[in-house]
């Protein structure tokens, strides 16, 4: 197993993506910590992870909140020792309105923008302090085409994605030289997400089709024409946290089937 005594910490871990690494995690061998603003959502992912004969524990942490994030990673370190891995998957912020930006509010376009790095920056900065004393660790982020590629009506979410990935390599330079690897995970959307599909809702009423019409030109723009599944973005979470990636560290990995061309 890729991460058979692994301590992972996971952010966000109540939602779609961060409960399907999570599980991933736990399935390769992790030790996993999970962590989210709402308790009852963390711990229904604790109760599929322990029935599949993982360790899991739940903690209500608030990635926004530097003092809870420094007590949770505290706490952690404690229980199990040290951090050996670190997801951040919390979403970028509360719905904006999808207008042009030349009709959106200064607050509606900085929110993605502060809420989104602001959590990045606590929650690695946390892990990586711990790490950086054992000389070890993975770091992981998670960013989005839009901050690849031009798209209308994001608002401030492809500046907040592009802010996530200067911080992913900045953090790489910086802590690499001690041991720690940092990367950033680029899916092209995952209909299986709940937050993408109101995104996919909410865009395809903006120009006039369906929803599974707007999905289908999302697709359009892939070489694979498909979107990411949560399960390639999840395994391959686990493959980069584990000691196969052992010489990755400061870049971008593109899911995006094509639609970001490297």
């Amino acid at each position: 197993m890729m991460l058979q005594k692994k301590v992972a910490v996971v952010y966000g871990a109540g939602g779609d993506i961060g409960g399907a690494v999570a599980r991933a995690f736990a399935r390769e061998g992790a030790r996993v910590f999970l962590s989210g603003r709402t308790l009852s959502k963390v711990e229904a992912v604790v109760a599929a992870i322990r029935d599949r004969g993982g360790i899991a524990e739940a903690a209500q942490v608030d990635a926004l909140d530097e003092q809870s994030v420094d007590r949770f990673v505290a706490s952690v370190a404690e229980k199990a020792g040290g951090i050996d891995i670190s997801f951040n998957a919390i979403a970028t912020a509360r719905p904006v309105p999808k207008l042009p930006l030349t009709e959106l509010s200064a607050e509606d376009f900085a929110l993605p923008i502060s809420t989104y790095t602001l959590a990045n920056f606590l929650t690695a900065r946390a892990a990586a302090r711990r790490m950086v004393a054992r000389r070890s660790g993975v770091i992981l982020t998670i960013t989005g085409t839009p901050g690849r590629v031009g798209f209308l009506n994001v608002g401030g979410n492809a500046p907040a994605y592009a802010a996530v990935v200067a911080l992913t390599r900045t953090l790489s330079a910086e802590l690499g030289p001690q041991g720690v690897r940092v990367l950033c995970l680029m899916p092209n959307a995952i209909p299986e997400s709940a937050l993408i599909r109101e995104s996919f809702r909410h865009y395809a009423k903006a120009v006039g089709v369906t929803q599974a019409e707007f999905q289908a030109r999302f697709e359009s723009m892939t070489h694979l024409r498909r979107l990411t599944t949560l399960d390639e973005l999840a395994n391959t979470a686990a493959f980069l946290a584990s000691g196969h990636a052992s010489a990755m560290t400061g870049t971008v990995v593109n899911l995006s089937g094509g639609a970001v061309v490297d």
